[in-house]
């Protein structure tokens, strides 16, 4: 006969009963603090005059770029190097399961840019890998703990003057103030996700649409410029001449709002959705935030495939001819 397996609590029930009288009794015992929220980054050091540049001062956006450049710089080294060797011992796939996974996802992506830009992928490939790859570096950064959240504390008064610095760990950009001249504490944290700077994600749509331009004249020439100021009709057919130029004036208003099209989205989501985990970390410091930072992980990854792709396909774009400048 088979033995009748005994009813019991389940395991996991408990587990989340205890982290929430957990995370009850913390809240209790350290009360969290309402976070300040602040859209420009914060400088790290001392501003100093550079000869051409003009004032200029590290600040920690700086330094997540700096971060990003050497996590997708040794991402890169890491993957070429056990591709490498596989092809030296004969393998199709290399043995490290991080350099074959990011080897799938490249051949997928470029499989993609073949599809859409055809004979010009290898030329347009290098710019949407490599956004895409360090957008989702910057995106996940905030996911990282200590981002955000460990930094210099700025002593200050009531009405906002500093009085003193020290080094602390508390929630981003927090400030205390219990009531007029008494001091509070402003968090200014080492490092910031790099894609709640503008001046990131402007730079950036500046050199995706720039580097449209440019593929647009390496595959058209000159005539490619034809598209935002088109006279060729204006006098032998006046209404439609007339409509092609209105069209080329929209074409040329089109490029500038690529730029602030492709800026605001990824800057407003990824603030968005850190301005969420602050004020959720504020009210329950605990357990709560977890599934949130889950759906960070979802969003970040979205916006760091819209942005590669929409880049690619208008690099894609600009390569072909428009009505009589088409080529086959």
């Amino acid at each position: 006969m088979e033995k009748t397996r005994k009813w019991r609590w389940g395991v996991n029930r408990w587990i989340i009963l205890g982290l929430i009288v957990l995370s009850v009794i913390t809240s209790r015992a350290f009360p969290p603090v309402r976070p300040e929220i602040a859209l420009a980054p914060e400088a790290l050091t001392p501003e100093i005059t550079l000869p051409i540049i003009g004032n200029f001062a590290l600040t920690n956006t700086m330094v997540a770029m700096l971060i990003g450049d050497i996590i997708l710089i040794a991402l890169a080294l890491t993957v070429r190097g056990a591709v490498k060797k596989a092809e030296e011992t004969g393998e199709l796939i290399p043995r490290k399961k991080l350099a074959g996974a990011v080897e799938m996802l490249i051949e997928y992506l470029y499989n993609m840019t073949e599809g859409t830009a055809g004979k010009w992928a290898k030329q347009i490939f290098p710019f949407f890998v490599s956004i895409t790859f360090l957008v989702l570096i910057a995106n996940w950064m905030e996911l990282i703990p200590g981002v955000d959240s460990i930094g210099f504390i700025h002593a200050t008064t009531s009405e906002g003057h500093q009085i003193a610095s020290v080094l602390g760990g508390i929630p981003y950009l927090t400030t205390t103030v219990a009531g007029e001249g008494q001091t509070g504490y402003t968090l200014v944290p080492f490092v910031r996700t790099l894609s709640t700077d503008l001046n990131f994600t402007v730079a950036l749509a500046l050199i995706a649409v720039v580097m449209t331009q440019v593929m647009g004249v390496r595959a058209q020439g000159m005539t490619y410029f034809t598209k935002f100021w088109n006279t060729k009709t204006f006098f032998s057919k006046p209404i439609f001449g007339l409509i092609d130029w209105v069209v080329g004036l929209l074409e040329i208003i089109s490029e500038f709002s690529k730029v602030l099209s492709f800026s605001f989205r990824l800057f407003g989501n990824i603030f968005a959705g850190s301005v969420m985990l602050f004020v959720i970390g504020s009210l329950v410091p605990i357990f709560a935030q977890s599934i949130f930072l889950g759906l960070e992980l979802f969003v970040g990854l979205i916006q760091a495939l819209v942005f590669g792709m929409l880049t690619m396909t208008f690099m894609a774009q600009a390569t072909h001819g428009h009505g009589e400048e088409q080529h086959a």
